[in-house]
């Protein structure tokens, strides 16, 4: 998602980061698809070769070709938003990536599960959604992303993450490194649908039609606020791209 200097959901997202701290470090339980990357993660983290490294390039490519379009959602699961931002992709036959704040994610194991048996795909967003975290140090960008996945895995009751996003594309080589390392592929986007800023449903619905020629991978938000407008640019967006010839896939891995 496109940075929001100051915005208050970064703010309670924090917040509630630092009361999970003791439990995020608990939460290590990996499964086959989700080990730790080997002699970079605090030791009470056990490390595992069960998942493969992929590139630390930052991936908007779709796997369904030069005309497909990905669809991903950020900063849930939400227990109000989710639900429905699932049950219109479903209403479209749509699978969707979720980005999802670690958090969020242990707050909302059913939400995460939901997900995964609809057949969508996860992200790792970070712990706190901070989005300065490219300015500071290595130690803390391992802490949020690791601990993270862990969280969004054992929520998945397994599932792992597929991918990485930095909060607002604050991105370093590092962060990069460390997420190829444990098998999610850095993921960026190329249209921003602008609905974080509820600027009214016709016009994410416009951004959307006029960006999409910039790149197939589409930034949403299914929590951080009211995401009633970006529900309803769903319903109309997802039926136009088909019209337009678009089909819909994951970023490439």
């Amino acid at each position: 998602m496109a940075r929001h200097g100051g915005r208050g959901w970064h703010g309670r997202v924090l917040a509630a980061a630092v009361g999970v701290t003791a439990v995020a470090a608990a939460t290590s339980v990996w499964t086959a698809q989700a080990g730790p990357i080997d002699g970079q993660r605090p030791a009470a983290h056990p490390t595992s070769a069960a998942h493969k490294a992929v590139a630390i390039s930052i991936v908007h490519a779709s796997d369904k070709g030069p005309r497909g379009v990905n669809i991903t959602i950020d900063d849930g699961p939400d227990p109000t938003w989710t639900p429905q931002v699932l049950q219109v992709l479903k209403e479209n036959g749509v699978k969707a990536t979720f980005c999802m704040v670690g958090t969020q994610a242990q707050a909302h194991p059913d939400l995460v599960k939901a997900v995964v048996a609809a057949g969508h795909r996860l992200c790792d967003h970070t712990v706190s959604h901070d989005t300065t975290m490219d300015k500071k140090a290595d130690s803390y960008q391992s802490k949020e992303i690791l601990d993270a996945a862990s969280m969004i895995t054992k929520a998945s009751g397994g599932v792992r993450p597929m991918y990485y996003r930095a909060p607002g594309g604050a991105f370093t080589p590092y962060s990069r490194q460390l997420a190829a390392k444990q098998g999610m592929r850095p993921l960026g986007w190329n249209v921003d649908s602008k609905d974080f800023e509820r600027p009214g449903t016709e016009a994410i619905v416009a951004t959307v039609r006029s960006e999409v020629p910039n790149g197939p991978t589409i930034l949403f938000h299914d929590a951080g606020g009211d995401r009633s407008q970006t529900v309803a640019a769903l319903r109309e967006c997802l039926p136009w791209l088909k019209q337009q010839g678009y089909s819909f896939g994951f970023p490439v891995r």
